[in-house]
């Protein structure tokens, strides 16, 4: 009689989370592919608004704000980008629970450490977005902004 098929601990533990381990794959990319375009959404959008007001900032320049106040300002705005698609996406992530728990070990969808560190990765990706978009805004000399026209 033939001895039965012989694999290692090792290969049968691999066989058996293999599956779960490319939903996990599966779902972080798309998680990062997610980030991203909320990164560039953000920035696009920031960055338009300090093209279409360059000539504002300039003027504030002109009359005594520093660059540090229109970083302020210019960061604001993208503070309040960040909060509101943070707080849709909380709703929308504690609405889309049952739909990954299966795919969860050892975390509840629930879970508040996990959804707090989400939004804080969230949050801070928004804002250095923006922040890259304010310092081009800093970055305007005020006699050209208003010369060009």
């Amino acid at each position: 009689m033939p001895p039965p098929e012989i694999e290692t601990v090792d290969d049968w533990f691999s066989r058996e989370v293999a599956k779960p381990r490319f939903y996990m794959l599966l779902l972080a990319a798309f998680a990062a592919t997610g980030l991203i375009l909320a990164a560039i959404g953000i920035y696009g959008v920031t960055a338009n608004t300090v093209a279409r007001r360059t000539r504002e900032f300039a003027i504030r320049m002109a009359f005594g704000a520093g660059r540090s106040d229109i970083l302020q300002l210019v960061l604001s705005l993208g503070a309040r980008l960040t909060i509101a698609g943070a707080v849709i996406g909380l709703a929308g992530a504690l609405a889309a629970t049952r739909l990954i728990s299966s795919l969860l070990y050892g975390v509840k969808p629930e879970d508040p450490l996990t959804l707090a560190s989400g939004l804080v990765v969230l949050a801070g990706t928004g804002l250095g977005a923006s922040y890259i978009a304010a310092r081009k805004a800093t970055s305007a000399d005020p006699n050209v902004a208003l010369r060009c026209e």
